[in-house]
């Protein structure tokens, strides 16, 4: 029989081996000897594109627009924009020691992909949140560096349920949009990050 100080380091020794393989997972990830890391994930209003991006979005479902012609003040026009997203990716060596990484490991996205859901659980889409959807962009990291652009809220998403119900009435749906973009380093292996940002859908003041 096992004596009781033995099972007690035997037991010690497992719980720190399971901690272990929890904090590495990120490093482990995949066979690219790089990780991504979002440094930073903000959007703008397309209806107020000279707002300065920020943390998160007030996405206005419609917005009168008054110029250019035919649309005037007496006769505003009503206009969908998209909103578009910036995020800011940076590479990591899986390898800590490493000081010159290859070009190899330059990282090339080429897709994303956007889910909505809902704080309260209430994450049916079409109905309590907006259809997911996948999106292309394209960039390669430069010295382990790269900022995009991408679509963040599409056109579409606004003449759907449920937001499309917004544009006649005082509501306003509050959504964590999670982005997960999707690519490969230069040989090859594949690389993914995902992040969050909060998007408030309503049919806002117009300035």
């Amino acid at each position: 029989m096992m004596a009781f100080n033995q099972i007690k380091k035997l037991s010690g020794a497992v719980v720190l081996i399971a901690a272990s393989v929890s904090c590495g997972d990120a490093v482990r990830q995949g066979k690219a000897p790089v990780y991504l890391v979002i440094d930073k994930l903000v959007a703008r209003s397309g209806a107020k594109p000279s707002d300065p991006a920020s943390n998160y979005l007030q996405s206005d479902v419609l917005t009168m627009v008054t110029t250019p012609s035919p649309c005037t003040t007496d006769s505003p026009c009503p206009t969908i924009f998209s909103d578009p997203g910036t995020v800011d990716l940076r590479t990591l060596q899986k390898n800590v020691s490493a000081t010159s990484p290859s070009t190899n490991s330059e990282v090339t996205i080429n897709r994303y992909h956007v889910t909505y859901r809902r704080a309260d659980g209430l994450n049916t889409p079409g109905v309590d949140v907006p259809y997911g959807y996948d999106g292309t962009v394209t960039g390669t990291t430069v010295d382990g560096k790269l900022e995009l652009i991408f679509e963040l809220v599409r056109h579409v998403t606004k003449m759907e349920s449920p937001l499309s119900q917004l544009a006649t009435n005082p509501g306003v749906i509050t959504t964590l949009a999670e982005v997960t973009f999707y690519g490969h380093d230069q040989v090859g292996n594949d690389v993914t990050v995902s992040g969050s940002i909060q998007v408030d859908f309503g049919n806002f003041g117009d300035k």
